[in-house]
């Protein structure tokens, strides 16, 4: 298969998109979408019933493992394309199971484990993904699910990419935009959320970067994130033995990471779980029934994320990095 650039992957997938779509092997779930403020904080559940009837796929494969849906040979009414940055290689994939058209994964042709952190290339290649979707007059949203506790579906490595609408920005996005650095450079903390989360902002001029340079600045930052998440975690004594979870969203602009503590908020009245992953820490959620969509409003967006989440320790991390907007 030949290399495509971050610019053909983007201008190819809306078509790539209806084709798959016309010829069944992507099933798209139409959805609402309900509005819900807290704390002034403006946030986004998507109600999408029909996502409850999604297709079950066998739990094993012919040699008693998990099939792997991201391992080829691909499906090649979802394969969008390759991109490759030094010797590591990436297929970009159409979500088969789409609630909001676009949707795309990246995902690294060999295995590697949705349990381990985001290296220099995944890093590059999401990033060379935001921009040409900027170029083109798109914008997406990148997120990770990393390791059990973060609400990842499959255990190959694989970030997700959703567009945003015209002049949209997520709620956790907004906040980060406005909170007003002493050292730009330097990781910081979202004080309006109850709940451990670390960010950082990127250059504005990373775009610009040679390629060597702009792994360098990715890098530094998301290792500067990735050791307060482990900072949080081992301030939390009661915290669930195994490898850390956390999720990651990514912009052209910031980089947030948010440690995990379950996948699944518990409502104790009934039992009822609500999973959630990256896109409810960028404050979109999902609800498959209209009793899912009660239970969520009824409990609070807010206090379900800071139930999976973690408490901040950001006082005894970084000192002086956020003034009050």
């Amino acid at each position: 298969m030949s290399t495509s650039t971050a610019a053909e992957i983007l201008s190819t997938l809306p078509a790539k998109f209806d084709t798959a779509l016309a010829s069944g092997n992507l099933h798209h779930f139409p959805s609402t979408v309900h509005h819900r403020v807290e704390d002034d904080i403006p946030f986004q559940i998507r109600l999408c019933p029909s996502l409850a009837k999604k297709p079950t796929l066998p739990a094993q494969g012919t040699e008693g493992v998990k099939s792997d849906p991201f391992a080829p040979p691909y499906n090649p009414h979802l394969y969008v394309g390759q991109l490759q940055h030094e010797d590591v290689e990436y297929a970009v994939l159409l979500n088969k199971y789409s609630v909001i058209p676009h949707h795309f994964v990246l995902v690294t042709r060999d295995l590697q484990f949705q349990t381990s952190p985001l290296l220099p290339p995944d890093l590059v290649q999401t990033y060379q993904l935001l921009l040409a979707a900027q170029k083109c007059g798109r914008h997406f949203l990148a997120f990770y699910n990393c390791g059990p506790h973060s609400g990842a579906s499959q255990p190959h490595k694989h970030i997700q990419f959703i567009p945003l609408d015209e002049d949209e920005v997520p709620p956790v996005e907004g906040l980060a935009k406005f909170a007003r650095l002493e050292t730009p450079d330097k990781p910081f903390s979202l004080s309006a959320l109850p709940y451990a989360n670390h960010v950082v902002r990127l250059p504005p001029n990373l775009s610009s970067l040679p390629p060597s340079e702009l792994e360098d600045r990715l890098s530094q930052g998301f290792l500067s994130l990735v050791d307060l998440v482990i900072s949080t975690i081992r301030h939390d004594p009661e915290y669930p033995p195994g490898k850390p979870s956390y999720n990651v969203i990514m912009t052209l602009e910031h980089m947030h990471l948010i440690p995990r503590r379950s996948d699944t908020y518990t409502v104790a009245e009934t039992g009822r779980q609500i999973g959630v992953n990256s896109l409810g820490f960028a404050g979109h959620l999902l609800a498959k029934s209209q009793d899912e969509l009660e239970a969520v409003t009824s409990e609070g967006i807010l206090n379900i994320l800071k139930g999976v989440a973690l408490s901040s320790v950001h006082d005894l991390q970084v000192a002086g990095t956020t003034l009050e907007c």
